[in-house]
């Protein structure tokens, strides 16, 4: 074990919150955004992106005993994806909008200002938490290295 193992693991986590916070911040400067894709010659409104998070550890029994055994310090956490949000847009009612359906309808993106507040609350809240460890941490070998004075 290195005595940077915890701050390898925090700044995994520190890398992972930012990253949600960046994809949040898209989807809220897209969430009226009419033309997000073109897709079979049609535009499509921009869809909801979310970051997929998991343990930088293989989840089975033997690959954790394996790891342990050779101390494989493979831990934290990993971005392993950013998908789509397959929710169905939303339909306004503006017939005037250069989008509008024959019956005057817009599909909006399927972004919900409320739950992507709540998204960049959690993410944020999950960054001062690791950097609070990571100081602390880094405050802990700072007084390792004074007694050795």
């Amino acid at each position: 074990m290195t005595i940077f193992r915890n701050m390898n693991i925090t700044s995994s986590a520190l890398t992972a919150n930012r990253l949600r916070m960046d994809v949040v911040s898209s989807n809220m400067a897209n969430a009226e955004t009419t033309r997000g894709t073109y897709v079979n010659g049609e535009w499509q409104p921009y869809k909801r992106k979310m970051v997929v998070i998991q343990s930088d550890r293989s989840p089975s029994f033997s690959s954790l005993l394996h790891s342990e055994i050779n101390k494989n310090q493979n831990n934290g956490v990993k971005v392993t994806d950013i998908v789509e949000d397959n929710t169905p847009f939303n339909l306004v009612y503006n017939p005037t909008h250069p989008d509008a359906n024959d019956q005057g309808y817009v599909k909006m993106p399927n972004v919900d200002p409320l739950k992507e507040m709540t998204d960049l609350i959690s993410a944020t809240r999950s960054y001062e938490a690791n950097v609070t460890v990571f100081n602390t941490n880094k405050s802990i070998l700072t007084k390792a290295l004074e007694i050795g004075k």
